[in-house]
């Protein structure tokens, strides 16, 4: 209220030193100083608004999930990008690009690279990745959904479909390192794909819940900000589609954690359970082939335990470990 009293005095002033005979100029003092008290409105009303870069963000909801969906590159500003991208980025070669799951090590169906902040390094599916410093386009890109969510991120997991065979199985962004409190910013560029969330509950043919999984198509130039506790009660994944023949990268920036003396240290006995993100890539693919497998084996223990019951308990603990499991 105060200011307005004070913007008002100045209006009363320009205006009485305003030549006699001239109402032109005067309506049109008063009309430029009607224009700068709305603007200045709507710059407090932008000050304490959720994003501080609005664009039209479209809310999806369910139980436990909470996403924001939006398109932050024009057609034009995503293909300049992509085209950056894909001259900048260096993907992971070698042992680097693979995964072991169950004592296995299968390749991981698509590309990825790691950036961010120096020092820091980043753990899923067993593997430890270590944060290479940002590009030029990629500093552009985090800088510009900083400005647009509010949120700070240092660190980036660049993954790169070559076509829709390329694919990414069911996990959960839920790492130790992440910051909890802190959103998932998926940034997507090239060929527009299906995504799936799937609620934890309603997963596999013995499920306790009746949960209808979420389903978006993630667009070229996109933004889909997942916010907690979405990671906590929601799987997502990215399916095959084999009609897709373009590629696609997507970026989703998170926060690491600096408490360097922090380290995921797993406790006894879990230090062989597969994480999400093992599970998730154990459905992609001939990964499936080896669960079914472990299911058999698992069958042929309990048919000797049967017979053998306190020789065949040795064995099945050996065999359950040797798979990860116990």
């Amino acid at each position: 209220m105060e200011k307005f009293v004070i913007q008002d005095r100045n209006k009363r002033r320009c205006t009485s030193d305003t030549p006699a005979g001239s109402p032109r100029k005067k309506i049109k003092q008063e009309r430029d100083e009607k224009i700068k008290e709305e603007d200045s409105e709507d710059d407090e009303d932008a000050a304490f608004a959720e994003f501080s870069n609005p664009v039209p963000w479209q809310k999806i909801e369910a139980e436990g999930l909470d996403c924001d969906y939006a398109l932050l590159f024009s057609k034009e500003e995503a293909d300049c990008l992509f085209t950056q991208l894909e001259e900048e980025v260096v993907y992971a070669r070698g042992e680097e690009s693979k995964v072991q799951v169950y004592g296995k090590v299968y390749n991981i169906p698509r590309k990825q690279a790691t950036y961010g902040d120096a020092g820091l390094t980043y753990t899923y599916s067993g593997v430890r990745r270590i944060a290479c410093p940002w590009t030029p386009t990629l500093e552009y890109i985090r800088d510009t959904v900083t400005k647009t969510t509010g949120q700070t991120f240092n660190f980036v997991l660049v993954s790169r479909y070559k076509d829709g065979q390329d694919h990414m199985g069911e996990h959960r962004d839920d790492e130790k390192e992440l910051d909890p409190g802190c959103p998932i910013a998926s940034v997507s560029l090239g060929a527009a794909r299906d995504f799936f969330f799937k609620h934890r509950d309603s997963r596999g043919k013995q499920s306790r819940r009746q949960i209808e999984p979420v389903k978006l198509e993630l667009a070229h130039g996109s933004l889909l900000l997942m916010n907690p506790p979405t990671n906590t009660f929601w799987y997502h994944s990215l399916p095959v589609r084999k009609k897709i023949l373009l590629p696609r990268i997507n970026l989703t920036f998170r926060r690491i954690l600096l408490d360097s003396k922090r380290e995921s240290k797993p406790k006894p006995g879990d230090e062989a359970s597969p994480s999400d993100q093992d599970l998730g890539n154990l459905e992609a693919g001939n990964m499936v082939n080896g669960l079914h497998l472990f299911r058999a084996f698992l069958v042929l223990l309990t048919t000797q335990t049967t017979l053998h019951s306190s020789q065949s308990l040795s064995l099945s603990h050996t065999h359950t470990r040797r798979w990860g499991l116990g």
